[in-house]
């Protein structure tokens, strides 16, 4: 059985959705896309927030002793850029020092 919860892989089942939808061979840039909001819908279901340290830790689904968007295995982009895009938001480029309830440790 499983120990992975239904909620986390509905979640995850999304983001690979949201993977095979994305053009290949075309690079997103974060100063192309516009910035996501927090007021996103998507955003508001992903629990989505600019700053990390707003966070509960106690909240989160992962334990880790950091987490944001830039140490995330779903965000792309460059290191070290302020907003990046990410397979949970296509189109749009999340903040790397934000944090969403997705969130999943680099390999």
């Amino acid at each position: 059985m499983s120990t992975i919860p239904r909620r986390k892989f509905l979640q995850l089942s999304a983001v690979a959705a949201a993977g095979v939808i994305v053009a290949p061979g075309r690079e997103a840039h974060a100063g192309d896309l516009p910035h996501v909001t927090e007021d996103d819908p998507m955003a508001k279901a992903m629990k989505y927030t600019h700053d990390a340290s707003t966070v509960d830790p106690a909240s989160r689904n992962n334990p880790a002793p950091e987490q944001n968007c830039a140490n995330c295995a779903l965000i792309q982009g460059n290191d070290g850029d302020a907003w990046r895009p990410c397979s949970i938001f296509p189109g749009k480029a999340v903040a790397a020092a934000g944090w969403c309830s997705v969130w999943a440790p680099k390999a």
